[in-house]
């Protein structure tokens, strides 16, 4: 069965950033086609990911977070423990999970940044889209050729 339905996981931390990558997301996917859902933060995405993957609803899962420094984690060690949980939750189940996650080493929280953040990841949700349809039109191709 080919699934039409993507999920889309984002990060409330710096909310109206991330929110962005929904939005391009949504320039090529549906609205209809995607379920939307809310994490605290970033490290608790995989977790989210991999539940979400193992109800058998989804082509793949998208998941967006911007991982700033300056909280109570080093920003390295939470992304690399964050995109290192996106790729085992897609391996362990089968789904493709895609990361959305941006973690810049010079970010202020100034609306001039902000602006180019904004910016940047309505076109890595675009990016992640692309990325969605394709894997899902790679791995049906795998099975009728089988």
């Amino acid at each position: 069965m080919t699934h039409t339905r993507y999920a889309f996981v984002k990060a409330n931390w710096h909310s109206d950033i991330v929110d962005q990558a929904l939005e391009g997301f949504q320039q090529l996917i549906p609205a209809d086609q995607i379920d939307v859902y809310d994490a605290p933060g970033a490290f608790e995405m995989p977790l989210l990911a991999r539940d979400l993957a193992q109800t058998g609803r989804y082509a793949a899962i998208a998941c967006a977070a911007f991982v700033v420094d300056g909280g109570i984690y080093r920003h390295d060690f939470v992304a690399k423990a964050v995109v290192d949980g996106l790729m085992r939750a897609g391996m362990d189940t089968g789904v493709p999970v895609l990361s959305v996650s941006l973690t810049p080493h010079q970010y202020q929280e100034t609306d001039h940044h902000n602006a180019i953040y904004r910016a940047h990841f309505v076109e890595k949700g675009r990016e992640a889209a692309q990325a969605a349809m394709t894997i899902t039109k790679t791995r049906a191709s795998i099975v009728q050729a089988a």
